[in-house]
């Protein structure tokens, strides 16, 4: 009897303890809703904003260039002979004047010898011949010899003088065969391999012995599409002879500083191209003809670029804008044609105007052109002496 009496009672209490939870939960509610309407929308998103920069840039490109020696000699024997010695170390430092190769001088030796023997000959003959045309010119005086002896005595002096002249250059060419037994580094470089060894034969005029090539200055040959040369030409024209900034394979930036000294007299019509040639320092002989190099070289100059952080500028298919924050702090979409880039900054061709503010940093957090932020305004770095480079 007792367990049937506390069935109902249990129930009951069940009951309206569940409806004591669905009161709580409303009453919850409620007071959820109260506070979003006396809250209001969620508070608009914090964006960094920066105001575009003008002032005057030089606008730099950057092309792709080879290195070359100023000089380049293939040496090779003037005279023919067996090779005696190979005086350097191939692929060192040589300089004008230096030692390479000795070719066996015996033979030179002995025709200058005899050369200088015939000099001796002919001087000694026109000497004799010098004092018969004296001693003749006195007897034709004295009327002791006829005039016709008198001119074939004076015609002998006349050939043992020639004979003599003739000897001489005999001498000199000896000596001079002589002399290239020794050959010697032309200009001051770096010496290839020998590609000629002790103990072979040289001919002479034909046999290539080493190449010579000359590394301090370098050249470094580069090509430019014909506006960037155009561009380039008239800032030579004002006066303003760009300086270039080159950079190796491997290398970051452009640490090594050059000159311009030659732009070609034409454009290559095939390619469209003007040649152009730097000079590059190179004293401690690290860079090699041959290698490849990145120039960035100035092609133009504003007086007034607009230029803004690179992170402002947005995409949307082919399409580039920012998003510019007005007055009133509300965001509007902008598009934009943008130029050439250095690190964090950009030209902006079209689409913006000095006192803009753009949103360089937050614009994930703008979903729709109009909304509102709160701008924290920042400012943007410039480079240092105002030139851009990049691509268009």
């Amino acid at each position: 009897m007792e367990s049937v009496n506390e069935g109902p009672v249990a129930g009951v209490g069940v009951y309206w303890g569940l409806m004591a939870l669905l009161a709580s939960a409303l009453l919850l509610a409620g007071c959820d809703a109260r506070q979003q309407a006396e809250g209001g929308a969620p508070p608009a998103p914090e964006v960094d904003v920066a105001e575009v920069l003008v002032r005057p840039a030089t606008l730099k490109e950057v092309f792709t260039g080879r290195l070359s020696a100023p000089e380049t000699v293939q040496l090779r024997s003037r005279v023919s002979g067996y090779i005696e010695e190979v005086a350097f170390e191939e692929g060192e430092r040589v300089e004008a004047g230096d030692l390479l190769f000795r070719i066996d001088a015996r033979p030179y030796q002995a025709r200058v010898d005899a050369a200088r023997a015939a000099l001796e000959q002919a001087r000694s003959d026109a000497r004799l011949a010098g004092l018969e045309a004296d001693r003749a010119r006195k007897l034709l005086d004295s009327r002791a010899i006829s005039r016709e002896e008198f001119d074939r005595r004076e015609a002998a002096r006349l050939g043992a003088r020639a004979r003599v002249a003739e000897a001489k250059a005999s001498l000199t060419s000896a000596e001079l065969d002589l002399s290239y037994t020794r050959v010697t580094s032309p200009v001051t470089g770096r010496a290839g391999r020998a590609l000629v060894t002790k103990g072979n034969l040289a001919s002479a005029d034909q046999t290539l012995l080493t190449t010579v090539v000359s590394v301090d200055p370098l050249h470094v040959y580069f090509d430019s599409n014909e506006s960037d040369a155009l561009n380039a030409q008239r800032l030579m024209n004002e006066g303003k002879a760009p300086s270039v900034a080159v950079g190796m394979s491997g290398e970051s930036g452009f640490p090594h500083a050059g000159r311009l000294d030659f732009v070609d007299n034409q454009m290559n019509p095939d390619t469209g191209t003007l040649r152009y040639r730097a000079v590059l320092p190179n004293p401690n002989g690290i860079f090699k003809p041959g290698q490849f190099a990145r120039v960035e070289m100035p092609v133009a100059r504003l007086e007034q670029a607009i230029l803004i952080s690179r992170k402002a500028v947005l995409t949307d298919q082919d399409r580039r804008y920012v998003y510019v924050v007005g007055e009133d702090n509300t965001t509007a979409r902008r598009a934009v044609k943008t130029g050439r880039e250095l690190d964090d900054l950009v030209v902006v061709r079209e689409g913006l105007e000095p006192g803009d503010r753009v949103i360089v940093n937050g614009t994930q957090k703008v979903f729709m052109p109009g909304m509102p932020v709160q701008p924290n305004t920042v400012s943007l770095d410039e480079p240092a002496g105002g030139d851009l480079a990049g691509q268009p």
